[in-house]
């Protein structure tokens, strides 16, 4: 395994993203955050934490879980369901950025998409990754993207966080060829 992204360069990327965020969407007024489960709910309520010191007021920051949009359930062992939480304002005519760790195919967002098309109607739908290693199948692009890492079909991007890992780092796993 090779480190990738220490906990420095992870933390600098999340403050590039905040800002990145606040510059386009001209401030966090009207901004929700939605963390995919599990690992980008995390990275959500971190992103959260920064707009608000930048902006010094609270942004509305929630989890989004996907699971029973994703084409590849009946592939998959079972899994239990994560919490779904909308913030008090909701997504109805906001700019609702959705947040992951890892964009690979991009069947993840596409079932995001599915979820969030059943809460209500965003004014725009953002996208927020930590890592972009390509392989895509599906016409999906990051707007924010922490670190593009390429990747061969048969390496792993791993990320561990505080939260959950004790450590802030990201990996890859497996040969490059």
């Amino acid at each position: 395994m090779s480190l990738v992204l220490p906990a420095p360069d992870l933390t600098r990327a999340l403050t590039r993203i905040s800002h990145e965020i606040l510059e386009r969407n001209a401030g966090s007024a009207n901004i929700t955050l939605l963390g995919i489960p599990t690992r980008g709910a995390h990275l959500a309520r971190r992103i959260a934490e920064i707009i608000t010191k930048i902006e010094s007021a609270p942004v509305q920051v929630g989890t989004l879980d996907i699971t029973l949009h994703r084409d590849d359930l009946r592939l998959r062992p079972p899994r239990a369901l994560m919490p779904t939480v909308i913030p008090a304002l909701g997504v109805e005519g906001r700019d609702v950025i959705l947040i992951d760790d890892v964009l690979y195919s991009g069947r993840t967002i596409r079932a995001a998409l599915d979820a969030l098309g059943e809460i209500g109607r965003p004014k725009t739908v953002q996208l927020a990754i930590l890592v972009d290693r390509g392989h895509r199948e599906l016409p999906i692009r990051a707007d924010y993207v922490g670190k593009n890492i390429p990747t061969s079909l048969e390496q792993s991007v791993i990320v561990h966080l505080t939260e959950l890992d004790g450590v802030d780092e990201v990996l890859v796993e497996g040969s490059a060829e």
